[in-house]
């Protein structure tokens, strides 16, 4: 494989040596061993949770807490913290913790990585567990007024709400008071133009400087967890990833979910499928690259004019070859369980050529982004040494894509957990060591050009593959019914970073607990960490180079 890491061979011997280790590092804390798909579990007590959160991360190298996925059973409540490292995301480890249907309590893993204090939130918000020693449990997408959690058993989904507002009390906590000076609450939405979705953000501020800032999110939560939970793993979720991160990366969701779902069905995806569902994604990725750099140019310095609208007359373009491939512009629904929808459209000599054509003009339009973006005095002054992320920050808060690898963390999931046919292409993760908002966008842009040489040579090969190969979809039972307990997380390299899902099988046809984990949700979180001490116009540009969707966040 030309892109890095090797994907090794797993023996026997190798895995019990794996447990072992892991073994020797929980040691008695382990209450039981559990059977995930490609993680596996230990369960532990509720009070146990940091001590064996803290081994594992400082003994082990588990630096990335990927997914907290929270849930109820019959008899229990249940925590499950999917570890992994940034230097091998396939060493993967599942901390299970259980806790009782009457005080679902344990103790919380934000004090030992950052990203699971909103991950735990969302958790108390949705299911209702209480995490002890949290540093602000608080409802993250519902009201604080709101009554009941949604996803726990006893819930009355028919019974309707009056939320109440809160009563007016004094925004700015004394943490920021003082006596010598003035601070100013500000608030920075909600309100779509400038965030990128709804979002709201609680800044305080010392004069211009930002003491601090907490972004607000809730504003566009759909439920879609719940949803899918209700469909069929066959035919009624896929629709679904679409509308999670809405503006042009449908069908890098839509894999997401079928990496999951094959996993759990042990589905094997024909190659050919393979090669047309690299071709999409990488597609969904430039165009997803463009708006965000359109998008950013508008956020920081007012570049309507030019780099706007020359970045959404080039992802046009885009969209174009995918509505040709898949029938629709935007909500795609085009992976199928097992593969693709249907083959190239006819006759596949002029999308082949259209999509050469697009190929060959793209370095001349990435040129003229370049002298347009980078070489902008305005936009150096406001992105250089601007919202300042260090890759040990970025770990703790669980960024991940262009975010992470713009602060130098090396970490890609089409390389580090190979899928699709992406070992088989030559292609380069780009990494940038600014840490700044000036080094996403870069890492951006070069993206473009790399997602570009993965759609060239797929072309390549489905010019030439054999006619009677073309084997688009595998054969998959017409009703999918995972084996009952069976659980695995499985996550994609998306536009924003990794794009995961949790599922748990019941062994009916639809699953009993499905969980994203979004990419944009931990990347917003690092917000605060970015900007507490720099001015309001860099709390704006540093939102921006988040490049976050909401319709992912809150879901």
């Amino acid at each position: 494989m030309s892109t890095g890491i090797e994907k090794q061979e797993v023996d026997a011997e190798t895995v019990d040596d794996h447990l072992a280790r892991l073994e020797s590092v929980i040691g008695d804390r382990a209450l039981a061993r559990e059977d995930h798909m490609n993680a596996p579990g230990f369960v532990v007590n509720p009070d146990d949770v940091q001590s064996v959160l803290t081994d594992l991360r400082d003994v082990a190298g588990y630096d990335h807490c990927s997914c907290v996925t929270a849930q109820q059973y019959e008899d229990r409540y249940e925590t499950i913290y999917h570890l992994k490292k940034y230097v091998d995301p396939t060493d993967e480890v599942s901390i299970v913790v259980p806790t009782s249907l009457d005080d679902p309590r344990s103790e919380s893993a934000a004090p030992v990585y950052r990203t699971a204090d909103w991950h735990e939130r969302e958790a108390y918000d949705l299911v209702g567990i209480e995490y002890e020693s949290h540093p602000d449990l608080r409802r993250i997408l519902l009201p604080e007024t709101w009554q009941g959690h949604p996803l726990s058993a006893d819930y009355d989904q028919t019974q309707p709400q009056v939320v109440t507002l809160a009563e007016h009390e004094n925004p700015i906590q004394p943490d920021y008071h003082d006596e010598e000076g003035e601070t100013m609450f500000l608030n920075v939405g909600p309100h779509h133009p400038a965030t990128h979705g709804v979002l709201h953000v609680k800044a305080v501020l010392d004069g211009e400087t930002v003491v601090h800032a907490e972004p607000d999110i809730g504003y566009l939560h759909r439920c879609e967890e719940q949803m899918c939970q209700q469909g069929t793993y066959r035919h009624q979720i896929m629709p679904y990833p679409d509308r999670w991160d809405y503006v042009s990366a449908g069908l890098l969701n839509e894999w997401a979910y079928a990496r999951a779902i094959e996993d759990l069905a042990d589905i094997e995806v024909p190659e050919y499928a393979q090669v047309i569902r690299t071709l999409g994604a990488e597609l969904c990725r430039i165009a997803s690259h463009m708006l965000a750099l359109g998008t950013f140019a508008l956020d920081v310095y007012g570049e309507f004019t030019a780099t706007f609208m020359y970045t959404f007359r080039d992802r046009e373009i885009i969209q174009d070859i995918l509505e040709e491939l898949t029938g629709q512009r935007m909500m795609f629904n085009y992976f199928r369980v097992g593969g693709v929808a249907w083959d190239l459209p006819e006759p596949r000599e002029e999308f082949i050529a259209q999509t050469r054509e697009f190929l060959e003009q793209l370095p001349a339009k990435v040129a003229e982004y370049d002298d347009l973006i980078t070489t902008n005095e305005i936009f150096q002054l406001r992105c250089v040494d601007t919202g300042i992320l260090e890759p040990e920050a970025a770990k703790d808060y669980g960024c991940t894509g262009p975010v992470a690898r713009g602060s130098g963390v090396d970490y890609d999931l089409r390389r580090d957990d190979p899928y699709g046919y992406y070992p088989e292409l030559d292609w380069d993760v780009v990494t940038e060591d600014g840490c700044d908002n000036y080094s996403r966008v870069l890492v951006r842009m070069q993206e473009v050009e790399e997602s570009a040489k993965i759609v060239e040579q797929c072309l390549d090969l489905l010019e030439e593959w054999p006619e009677d190969d073309r084997e688009i979809q595998a054969n998959v039972p017409r009703t999918l019914k995972p084996d009952a307990g069976a659980e695995t997380y499985r996550a994609v390299e998306a536009a924003k970073g990794e794009l995961g899902i949790y599922i748990r099988s019941d062994g009916t046809d639809k699953p009993a607990r499905f969980k994203i984990r979004s990419p944009c949700f931990s990347n917003l979180q690092s917000l605060g960490e970015m900007t507490e001490g720099e001015y309001i116009p860099d709390l704006i540009a540093s939102l921006g180079s988040l490049d976050i969707v909401l319709g992912e966040v809150d879901r």
